[in-house]
């Protein structure tokens, strides 16, 4: 069993930058692949960038590609990403996900508000 905790959100103008936490509890952490994904109001949970368990390997999506980074710290069981260039189109609910094996173990997610 993995628990993931999401911080960081909030509400930040166009351009402006914020930076998401995700801590995992229990010594697994460093098994799972994490992803990050993010679900707008009305629409369906879309994903935003993806992490291996090294963190030697990483992907994101198009939309975001060359403004976000995804990262980790195994050391202390964190993932993060770093989002610049921020947009309206970003606001969203963002999600940490560990993949491990066939599991998937999910955050309960953070706010993340950009106004024009």
């Amino acid at each position: 069993q993995v628990q993931l905790v999401e911080s960081g959100g909030g509400l930040v103008q166009a351009g402006g930058s914020l930076r998401l936490s995700c801590v995992a509890s229990g010594r697994t952490f460093s098994s799972c692949a994490m992803g990050w994904f993010r679900q707008a109001p009305g629409k369906e949970r879309e994903f935003v960038a993806t992490i291996s368990w090294s963190g030697g390997s990483t992907y994101y999506a198009d939309s975001v590609k060359a403004r976000f980074t995804i990262s980790r710290d195994n050391a202390k069981n964190t993932v993060y990403l770093q989002m610049n260039r921020l947009k309206p189109e970003d606001t969203a609910v963002y999600y940490c996900r560990c993949t491990m094996l066939t599991m998937f173990y999910w955050g309960q997610g953070t706010q993340v508000t950009v106004s024009s």
